[in-house]
């Protein structure tokens, strides 16, 4: 047990976080902003946590000794890599509830997704320092006070924190001081009328067609500003950025899937979770990557990264906009496996129940827009993957046989292959190509 005598002595001359390190448990001691107006440092709940509970130091929970009961302090988390700051979307306990381990305390809308804000230690919730809906809460602010004893809450009831965030605060700048002077102050003089001139009127210049089209548009246009959701901000973010650094090229192969929508229809036979269309495709972009992993690989700036297994990240659209749910290793998977866990993982991204590690991280993507009716279009790479597959709807194409002047019918696929050509050459693409029609065309093949 770490006295608070201890605790106080190792820190008088250390700095501001120290670690100490018993039965790989680390415990953390952290020294509270107001101690140089109590006298006394801050701690973490418990005295010892296991880090590998937490997202981030931030997300720490941080006991604090004052004037009022022992108490918790709950900071916004971090619960993405490139989050900042994010959303409370919904507060999920209410001042005076009971929360234990695993407890949903609030739902945060983050630059990726909308994420639970689970609850490590047990307690009250004393106080919420933050509006449910409140926007661009940054990272460390005060959302929470956490108490032990029921019998504390009372002391919280007009509680407010010194400041909210644990950001650098911009300090204002003092207004310089007027200079002293002895001289009366001068009324201003009136302003003459003006004189009547002779002089033809000048006409304005001519505005640009944008400001033409603002300045004849009617004062009754009807229109509807919507705001900007976390995930709106970084879909354009990131995507913005991609076309702008990232040397995109395009490769299209067209392959015929009646042989695919056969053996579907067969394994659907067989298969607890029905395959779809997309299942086989995620499955040979998978393989095809695997014979070709320069399309496997991702921009790392000073070098390429080179994955050993193909984590596919799949397109799916929600109300909150667009987010990627993972097939990990899908190289190594069965298609009722593949099939099972995207029904999973596309049914709890529309709810905004992912995990952060089901969507971030993949190292290949595919988009399909077929079922909406599109044949053919071209996908923006996802950073700092190096392809993104795009796929479109199936079409009946009168094709020539191997007999002169005969003709038949097949069902085909565009398929358009974007990439990276910092990381991946167009023959090299072109081969990922030959061997992903492989497998679409000779389904067979997965199944080996």
């Amino acid at each position: 047990m770490l006295t608070r005598a201890f605790l106080n002595k190792r820190l008088a001359s250390g700095p501001s976080l120290k670690t100490f390190t018993k039965s790989n448990v680390r415990t953390f001691v952290v020294m509270n902003k107001y101690a140089s107006q109590t006298g006394v440092r801050a701690i973490t709940s418990g005295a010892k946590v296991d880090l590998n509970n937490y997202k981030s130091l931030n997300s720490v929970p941080l006991r604090f000794f004052s004037d009022l009961p022992p108490h918790v302090k709950l900071q916004m988390p971090s619960l993405s890599p490139t989050m900042e700051k994010g959303n409370l979307a919904k507060w999920c306990k209410k001042e005076g509830d009971q929360v234990e381990p695993g407890d949903i305390l609030a739902e945060v809308e983050t630059d990726k997704a909308t994420v639970d804000f689970e609850m490590q230690e047990d307690g009250y919730v004393a106080k919420l320092l933050v509006e449910e809906g409140a926007q661009d809460i940054a990272l460390g602010e005060l959302v929470a006070i956490l108490v032990e004893d029921e019998d504390d809450i009372a002391a919280f009831k007009d509680y407010k924190p010194e400041s909210s965030s644990n950001a650098p605060q911009k300090t204002p700048k003092a207004p310089e001081p007027a200079t002293p002077t002895s001289e009366p102050a001068k009324t201003p003089k009136p302003t003459p009328a003006p004189k009547a001139s002779s002089k033809p009127i000048t006409q304005p210049k001519k505005s640009s067609p944008a400001q033409a089209f603002v300045s004849s548009a009617p004062a009754s246009l009807n229109y509807e500003d919507i705001p900007l959701t976390q995930v709106r901000k970084i879909i354009a973010s990131r995507l913005s950025e991609s076309k702008e650094t990232i040397p995109h090229y395009y490769v299209t192969v067209d392959a015929e899937v009646d042989r695919l929508l056969e053996l579907r229809s067969m394994l659907n036979n067989h298969s607890e979770s029905k395959i779809s269309v997309n299942d086989m495709i995620i499955k040979a972009s998978s393989l095809a990557s695997k014979k070709v992993p320069q399309a496997n690989s991702s921009w790392q700036g000073d070098y390429i990264r080179q994955y050993t297994n193909v984590d596919v990240s799949v397109a799916v659209s929600t109300e909150g906009g667009l987010i990627t749910p993972i097939i990990r290793e899908a190289n190594s998977k069965g298609l009722e496996t593949i099939s099972a866990e995207m029904k999973d993982l596309a049914a709890r991204a529309r709810e905004n129940k992912l995990k952060p590690e089901e969507f971030q991280g993949g190292t290949f993507s595919v988009s399909n827009l077929g079922m909406f009716g599109v044949a053919h279009f071209s996908a923006i790479i996802n950073p700092p993957q190096a392809c993104i597959l795009a796929v479109g709807g199936s079409q009946q194409r009168v094709l020539p046989t191997e007999e002169e002047g005969e003709y038949r019918t097949a069902n085909v696929i565009s398929f358009t292959l974007s990439s990276d050509h910092r990381v991946v050459d167009g023959a090299e693409a072109a081969i990922w190509g030959q061997h992903f029609k492989k497998y679409i065309e000779t389904p067979e093949l997965m199944l080996l």
